[in-house]
């Protein structure tokens, strides 16, 4: 949940998570330039230095609370804008790190969605459900009806963000994330409403040339993907020798989420990510599967 190799410029190990410092920076330099403010103009009214307001939208420097609401008066941000990029400056001096949904952060702030949007390429490995950037409107809205007291309205506004989420996948500029899935078999045998089109869905998906389905049948051996349960890993785009931001794998329970981008977590999940790939059908066999099972529903 840290990363235990970064240091101040004094020698001093960060204790933080970096997740939340590098989508407050992301999000603070968005700010600002929308304001139209320079950033040395800003560095300026600030009483900063250039170098400690790069460092600040770079997420490679901690900041306070109260200095991030100075930046959010300056660059004339809304009250909710302000609320998440306070509550990310408490959150990201936190030695272990969990997004609880409606808490901390109000719900529509989802911190995965922006890492998700930034990532060059995402891995997801799902036991129990469709990955939400594959789902169909209505596989979406029955997850969502999961919730308990959940109106329809709520979950009208949930499949629409689903929908709106998944154009990251044909976008042009920046040049769209290659999406790597592995499904367990299981999943696709449930008698839910829609299923059909549900796994129709995941057969075109599968044409286009930045996505791969791939599923991990039943008769597979048991793994270390059991214990790991199911969970994402995003890579970034490299600049220059090295990527933008650490690849961060992303794991989230019913009361929350968890981010991971310390390199011995990262390797542990790299690990069996590739065990389960290793152990998956392809992609022509898993399209051959997923028709097969679309057609039983059928029946």
């Amino acid at each position: 949940m840290m990363r235990q190799d970064e240091t101040t410029g004094g020698g001093v190990t960060e204790t933080g998570s970096t997740v939340p410092r590098r989508e407050l920076g992301r999000l603070l330099r968005q700010t600002r330039e929308q304001a139209g403010i320079g950033l040395e103009a800003a560095a300026s009214d600030l009483e900063w230095s250039r170098a400690k307001m790069y460092r600040v939208e770079a997420g490679q420097a901690p900041i306070r609370a109260l200095d991030v609401e100075q930046m959010c008066r300056l660059y004339g941000a809304v009250p909710e804008m302000s609320e998440v990029l306070v509550s990310l400056a408490k959150e990201s001096k936190s030695k272990g790190w969990y997004h609880a949904y409606g808490e901390v952060i109000p719900r529509w702030f989802q911190l995965y969605v922006g890492l998700e949007s930034a990532a060059n390429r995402i891995r997801s490995y799902e036991q129990s459900l469709i990955p939400g950037l594959l789902q169909t409107p209505e596989y979406t809205a029955e997850v969502a009806r999961c919730r308990p007291g959940i109106t329809d309205g709520e979950v009208a506004k949930l499949v629409e963000l689903r929908l709106e989420r998944q154009r990251i996948l044909t976008r042009r500029r920046p040049a769209a994330p290659m999406l790597d899935v592995i499904l367990d078999e299981g999943l696709l045998h449930r008698s839910l409403p829609g299923i059909s089109r549900q796994i129709a869905k995941l057969i075109e998906a599968g044409e286009a040339p930045n996505v791969s389905v791939r599923i991990a049948p039943l008769n597979g051996k048991l793994n270390r993907a059991a214990v790991a349960g199911s969970f994402v890993i995003l890579d970034f785009p490299v600049k220059g020798a090295r990527s933008a931001e650490p690849t961060t794998v992303y794991n989230e329970s019913l009361s929350g989420a968890l981010y991971l981008d310390r390199r011995d977590e990262v390797r542990a999940y790299a690990e069996v990510w590739n065990q389960l790939s290793a152990a998956a059908l392809s992609t022509e066999e898993s399209r051959t599967l997923l028709r097969r099972i679309m057609e039983r529903h059928h029946e």
